[in-house]
């Protein structure tokens, strides 16, 4: 396989949120545009957590939320991250190592600028790669 490194698989039109999103608001978000998962970055971009579709049901089986409840009482703060030079083979390793679909994507400075998923490399494989003989 060709070197193929994650900046040109990740998303880089990004949805995001910051720490005091109602969580009613994010869920909407990830109905709205199809998405398993929205980061929480701060005004300025550094990563804060990750709220995924694994937690929304999480929530709900917990919770119960009620109206008013922010994203970062149930984010993720102990982001997983990657770089965009990184090969995609290494998010591969990643994300089956930490057990995550979602892996934010931040530069040199931790900023977040894309988020890389189970789906990006999934679609990517199912592109090039011939189907096994029958």
């Amino acid at each position: 396989m060709e070197d193929v490194f994650v900046a040109r698989l990740m998303t880089s039109e990004l949805i995001t949120a910051n720490p005091d999103t109602f969580v009613e608001d994010a869920a909407q978000t990830l109905l709205e545009n199809h998405i398993g998962s929205i980061v929480v970055s701060s005004e300025e971009g550094e990563i804060e957590g990750i709220l995924t579709n694994t937690d929304f049901i999480r929530i709900v089986a917990e919770s119960k939320p009620k109206a008013k409840t922010t994203v970062e009482r149930y984010m993720s703060d102990a982001v997983v991250t990657i770089g965009p030079q990184a090969h995609i083979q290494e998010a591969a390793d990643v994300m089956i190592e930490e057990n995550i679909s979602h892996l934010p994507v931040v530069d040199e400075d931790d900023l977040v600028i894309g988020i890389i998923t189970k789906t990006d490399l999934t679609a990517y494989l199912s592109a090039v790669q011939e189907p096994t003989p029958a």
